[in-house]
């Protein structure tokens, strides 16, 4: 097929933004595996300097694919989806190749001596197809992201929290800075969990699977917070089927080493299972040993991968 014409970037419409999540749909019905993941989908109407979006058209005006580039970080993520019916006519290509020119653009502060970001581009599902475009292109993985699964059933490890500490729902509105700065502590360096803004954490209650209840905070005998565990549950799920995620799970460093990340997920696990979750699940970076020990003790075995590529 002909490549695209036109290829837009720019911010997206809301229209333009139903289509590319359309988009996704179809190509995750295709490949079995979700193309964006949630931030990218959460972006899409994003207007800001960090963050690129690039459609491509058919000829008759189709949504075929799409690029978000976010150089908010030290390097550039992006992540792209070609409709399955327009695949390996170049659009893929296109879009790479748009990516690369965006990330070598000095930053858009206007500061003359500033210099482009190294592209990290992700690829969902460790697909084949997605390592041969990878390989064709001189790029290599970079990076691992585990997913981890283990049924929940009645060998779940019960929760070892200190009796003297006190485990209790996430307030909106009241816990959100104190939560924000433990979460920074706790993720310090992560390239994407460390980073996440009040603006972020409210983007997320706003979305349908949102639930304070399975988002559970930790105090010690002085209230101070110390760790969180928060849950997630997407509705519309199989009944008897449904997966409930450990979305984010943390200590503060001084509460490190006692245990605590353990009897947390331990507890978010509980809190799936009460509400009638069949699977736990969550992701981990691969070259995370001492997370991944963690989990392992729990029962989580390995179910998927994504990966991100750089340029050899």
């Amino acid at each position: 097929m002909r490549l695209p014409v036109p290829v837009e970037i720019g911010p997206l419409s809301p229209a333009a933004q139903d289509a590319v999540r359309a988009l996704a749909d179809d190509a995750a019905r295709h490949d079995g595996v979700a193309p964006l993941s949630e931030q990218p989908l959460l972006h899409l109407g994003a207007d800001d300097a960090a963050t690129t979006h690039v459609v491509a058209r058919t000829s008759a005006g189709a949504t075929a694919g799409y690029l978000q580039v976010d150089r908010s970080g030290d390097v550039a993520s992006a992540e792209l989806v070609v409709h399955p019916e327009h695949r390996r006519g170049g659009i893929g290509s296109l879009l790479l190749r748009t990516a690369q020119r965006d990330a070598r653009l000095p930053e858009r502060s206007g500061a003359p001596d500033q210099r482009g970001k190294p592209l990290r581009l992700w690829a969902h599902g460790d697909l084949e197809a997605a390592r041969g475009f990878a390989a064709a292109r001189g790029l290599t993985a970079a990076r691992e992201l585990l997913f981890l699964a283990r049924p929940l059933d009645a060998d779940l490890p019960a929760p070892a929290l200190p009796a003297d500490h006190v485990l209790r729902p996430f307030r909106p509105g009241a816990d959100d800075d104190a939560w924000v700065a433990l979460n920074a502590a706790a993720f310090a360096g992560h390239p994407e969990q460390g980073r996440l803004t009040v603006a972020d954490l409210h983007d997320r209650a706003a979305e349908p699977w949102f639930d304070p209840a399975g988002f559970l905070l930790l105090e010690d005998p002085d209230g101070a917070l110390v760790g969180s565990v928060w849950t997630k549950v997407e509705p519309g799920q199989e009944a008897g089927r449904v997966d409930g995620e450990i979305y984010a799970v943390g200590t503060a460093p001084a509460a490190q080493g006692r245990g605590l990340g353990t009897a947390l997920t331990a507890a978010g696990l509980a809190h799936l299972a009460a509400v009638g979750c069949a699977r736990g699940v969550l992701y981990v970076d691969g070259d995370n040993t001492a997370a991944r020990r963690t989990y392992d003790r729990l029962g989580f075995a390995r179910a998927g991968t994504d990966v991100q590529y750089a340029p050899a």
